[in-house]
């Protein structure tokens, strides 16, 4: 799944017109480059959640033919609905909503090199979650979760920031009720303290494309490794 339902308020006016998983990075859609490298990997389904101006994104995507793949949309209304609700609400699309097998997350504005195969073996049967994990970035220096022996924990004085990737079980989001609207961080918090969180450090590429700066910076980047 590709969260993807963000308004983007710190994009605007970039994102008044646009929704930002549309925004071009080195001549193509940001989201464009998720779905080649899911591509790659494999992965063949995949569920896009939108809101902002969601039907651009459907009208320049498709069914996902271009890529050989097979995307669904799952509409959320105005105003979205938060991480865990919108993922939630797309459990039937992702074939998920009475099978517990586990399915990748991926934020729809973030560039990241992380090897996205890695996906299909990293969670645990006993976990209900899998985080990947990057060094702080200027923007949030304090973290949000500790690493240690392959466990992500909520304290810790040596902390990462969630990269945006993470790969979960339907289980994680039971008490959540199609429609309803939830954050993320409560239901991780209560799996973590059950020990039900296991983490990975990724140190390669990844920006958080949440400011005309950095999407202007990452195009350079881009262009330069062509």
């Amino acid at each position: 799944m590709i969260l993807a339902a963000g308004r983007g308020e710190r994009m605007r006016p970039l994102t008044d017109h646009t929704p930002k998983p549309l925004l071009p990075v080195a001549g193509k859609p940001l989201i464009v480059w998720h779905l080649e490298r899911l591509a790659r990997a494999g992965f063949r389904e995949i569920v896009i959640n939108h809101a902002h101006l969601g039907d651009q994104i459907e009208a320049l995507l498709g069914k996902g033919e271009a890529w050989g793949l097979r995307i669904e949309y799952s509409a959320e209304p105005a105003g979205a609905l938060e991480t865990a609700g919108g993922i939630a609400n797309a459990l039937p699309l992702l074939g998920r909503e009475h099978d517990n097998s586990p399915f990748l997350v991926v934020n729809g504005d973030i560039f990241c090199d992380w090897d996205v195969d890695r996906a299909r073996s990293a969670l645990a049967p006993e976990q209900l979650a899998h985080l990947v994990l990057i060094d702080n970035p200027p923007h949030h220096p304090t973290g949000d979760f500790s690493l240690a022996n392959g466990k992500v924990g909520a304290g810790g004085t040596a902390r990462f920031t969630f990269s945006g990737i993470g790969i979960y079980r339907p289980a994680l989001f039971a008490g959540i009720q199609r429609g309803q609207a939830a954050k993320l961080a409560p239901l991780l918090h209560t799996a973590i303290a059950a020990g039900q969180v296991s983490g990975e450090h990724h140190s390669g590429r990844w920006v958080d494309v949440g400011t005309p700066a950095r999407l202007a910076a990452l195009d350079s980047e881009l262009r330069r490794a062509c």
